[in-house]
């Protein structure tokens, strides 16, 4: 039995929640009646309800994502129903803002909005105590980060073994990005460094190698961030990687020095670049130096051996699709390893709700609440971007088609891939499910129909990456219906191209 379980409904097994784990860390005299229970939204709601009530608890923490808010709604509901004496606790930042609408809100018994890392164990000393609070609704004050115990010890083998873990050097962002519940922050407060990586070094110790921080900024101090890259350096070894968000205008040369002495495979860096688009910066109040950000990237890419992961965001207020294809290029140029295309959601408390009407921006009612069209993207243009960005994923973030894409892109990126995305759709109807052979006889089609491309030259390119993928068995090439293949006599007799290994 456990009186109070912390719980959540991660995205996949894969990943695991730091939140639960500082909730767990924090409860002082309480931590160990307390049990971290993680689920995923794969599973059913119901089967979620009788493990958590398996364990006969009093007190049930639920934390609300946009991810898995359909889904928690569903558990609470459930739980409600079948045990309505075991008190819900909620929290996380899809119910901290905007909560007087929620209706998982109403079937609860607390909320707690805001960091709760302190707050919740305050809440169950009181209830454990047959002295609840006579409010419902409970609003944490931030706490310092030298207030909290650290949580890392809460991994367990089974975490550091087969599930990503996630870090923090630091919490907030004294940015003012619109878009992103960051804003509300007031600044970014470090975790004190020596503590920090004592934990760090444990977790390496017990074996763990993927150490994915969420800070959201890494490289706003210089001292702490370069401080953390010595500690993982001096511990180099061939599994080791390390996952950083990056400011994109920040890259002092005291930083530069350090970065370039990882080895290949051992750094990827989050850049989020999210609009090229001045206007657009200034009004979502993005400060972001475009030309120093442009410098930096194209440092990182030809000194060091970092993977770049650079985010673009389409929807946002006043970007039309000519703007769009201006910034996508330009980034293009600058040869990142992967441009993420993510469509704009609508997070609840993010300011970026103050351009709703101006801009006419309708989002989806239901969570992720991703947009579906602006004054300046229509509903179509837009249903258009959000499969150009799962074909790019599918594509051209796959590493599948290094040798392919020169040809898919040509001197237009944008407009042509965008081309290709348009005719993919039309031919196949889905964007997903796509078995490798069948996704490279596509591209055949798509590069010499719609693109315009020389059938022997794409060929070529598609052979050498079928090669290089490892897939077993002979490639069948098929010219689009009614083509022909000009470039030889040979081929202009035949319709099929078999390429093998």
């Amino acid at each position: 039995m456990s009186e109070i379980l912390l719980t959540t409904l991660n995205a996949r097994y894969i990943h695991s929640s730091l939140g639960l784990r500082y909730l767990h860390a924090n409860m002082g005299e309480l931590e160990g009646r307390t049990v971290i229970r993680e689920f995923n939204i794969n599973q059913r709601p119901l089967d979620i309800a009788e493990a958590l009530l398996s364990d006969s608890p009093r007190i049930i923490a639920l934390a609300v994502y946009v991810w898995n808010a359909r889904e928690c709604a569903d558990l609470v509901a459930l739980l409600k129903t079948i045990a309505p004496e075991v008190v819900i606790v909620l929290g996380g930042p899809e119910v901290s803002h905007e909560w007087e609408e929620q209706s998982i809100v109403a079937q609860a018994d607390y909320l707690i909005t805001g960091q709760a890392d302190l707050a919740f164990a305050s809440l169950c000393r009181q209830l454990l105590s047959n002295a609840p609070p006579s409010e419902r609704i409970l609003h944490a004050p931030t706490p310092h980060p030298d207030e909290l115990v650290l949580p890392y010890h809460l991994y367990n083998d089974e975490d550091i073994h087969q599930r990503v873990v996630y870090v923090e050097a630091s919490r907030g962002c004294p940015f003012r990005c619109q878009f992103c519940l960051s804003a509300l922050d007031k600044t970014a407060v470090p975790f004190a460094l020596e503590p920090f990586l004592a934990a760090m070094d444990k977790l390496y110790q017990r074996g763990l190698r993927h150490f994915k921080f969420i800070d959201r900024s890494f490289n706003l101090s210089l001292q702490h961030s370069r401080a953390i890259l010595e500690f993982f350096l001096a511990r180099m070894d061939n599994d080791l990687f390390l996952h950083f968000e990056l400011i994109p205008d920040r890259l002092p040369e005291a930083l530069r020095e350090v970065i370039a002495r990882f080895p290949p495979g051992s750094l990827q860096f989050e850049i989020g670049i999210q609009s090229m688009n001045p206007q657009v910066q200034q009004r979502i109040q993005r400060k972001q130096d475009m030309a120093r950000s442009e410098a930096n990237l194209r440092w990182l890419r030809e000194h060091s051996h970092a993977h770049l992961h650079v985010d673009l965001i389409f929807g946002l207020p006043g970007e039309d699709m000519a703007s769009l294809a201006i910034g996508f290029n330009r980034l293009w140029a600058l040869h990142p390893h992967e441009i993420q295309l993510g469509l704009l959601k609508r997070l609840r408390g993010a300011p970026i709700a103050v351009h709703q009407q101006p801009f006419a921006m309708r989002y989806m009612p239901q969570p992720p609440y991703t947009i579906l069209a602006t004054v300046d993207l229509g509903f179509t243009q837009m249903q258009r971007l959000a499969r150009m960005a799962r074909y790019w994923d599918l594509i051209a973030n796959s590493g599948r088609f290094a040798h392919s894409l020169p040809l898919l892109l040509g001197e237009n990126p944008f407009q042509r891939f965008l081309t290709l995305s348009d005719w993919l759709y039309a031919t196949t109807a889905q964007t997903h499910r796509f078995r490798l052979p069948r996704l490279f006889a596509l591209l055949y089609q798509g590069l010499c129909g719609p693109l315009q491309c020389e059938p022997e030259q794409a060929a070529a390119a598609l052979h050498r990456d079928y090669q290089r993928s490892g897939h077993k068995g002979a490639l069948q090439l098929t010219l689009p219906q009614g083509q022909r293949n000009t470039t030889s006599a040979a081929q202009r007799q035949r319709r099929h191209l078999e390429i093998t290994e």
